[in-house]
């Protein structure tokens, strides 16, 4: 793997987070969980034969299961590690899917306005320095009417200090879920209670990875008082009458 890189917007993995993000572990029981979780909070059918922007694609584990579950005419890959992007070209030629794969900066895409129908952001954001300037990149990207299909860790998961430990992460941009709901919000995404989810996986409890509750000494926390470790999201940008003020 390539020396660490930090620039001003982004935080890259560690050698051992980069090895974890190509395991079985992390293709079956993360990504593909949160993608089908994601196609459930859609409040109507996904855009048809959608163009996806991968933001953040790392090594394009995640191309099988867009494709799978949402059929897209194209995957648009999008890194900042060039490691990371020669990988996803491998992946993409080993399952023969129509994947472009882009050099850049999630706070500065190479793409053109208005030019995709989903965005996938899954355990990027975190990363990110510029968050805000990523989500109104991500905004600008998207067609009117286009979802951007976000999914994250909060604070409560990443400051444990197993993750500390193990990856690295920008500590001073970690935001809980009501406060990464709160940025959707106000970069104009649109979302009601049936378009997010609050799964409470046991990989994401990294104090005890859940072990106390699966031998029945203590009972899970309902929603409500715990601390959510993990979001999921399907926010729409607005469709284009909402957006020039006329009725939708």
């Amino acid at each position: 793997m390539s020396e660490p890189f930090f620039s001003h917007s982004y935080v890259e993995e560690t050698r051992l987070g980069f090895v974890f993000l190509r395991s079985h572990t992390w293709q079956h029981h993360v990504l593909r969980v949160a993608i089908n979780d994601l196609r459930g909070l859609f409040g109507e059918h996904p855009p048809q034969d959608p163009v996806i922007l991968d933001a953040g694609c790392g090594q394009g584990k995640s191309f099988q299961y867009l494709h799978k579950v949402f059929n897209p005419t194209q995957i648009l890959g999008v890194d900042a590690d060039p490691l990371s992007l020669r990988l996803s070209a491998e992946e993409a030629a080993r399952r023969r899917l129509d994947v472009e794969l882009l050099g850049s900066d999630c706070a500065a895409l190479k793409l053109a306005d208005a030019s995709v129908d989903l965005v996938f952001c899954h355990q990027t954001f975190h990363h990110l320095v510029e968050q805000e300037k990523a989500l109104a990149e991500f905004y600008r990207v998207l067609k009117p009417g286009g979802y951007l299909l976000f999914a994250e860790s909060t604070q409560a998961y990443i400051d444990t200090w197993v993750i500390r430990w193990f990856f690295r992460h920008p500590m001073q941009v970690q935001k809980s879920a009501a406060q990464y709901l709160d940025m959707l919000r106000q970069q104009g995404f649109q979302f009601g209670p049936q378009n997010v989810s609050y799964p409470y996986l046991c990989w994401s409890r990294a104090k005890d990875f859940g072990l106390l509750e699966r031998l029945k000494l203590i009972k899970p926390k309902p929603f409500g008082e715990r601390e959510e470790t993990l979001v999921n999201v399907v926010a729409r940008k607005p469709p284009k009458a909402s957006l020039e003020g006329d009725t939708p």
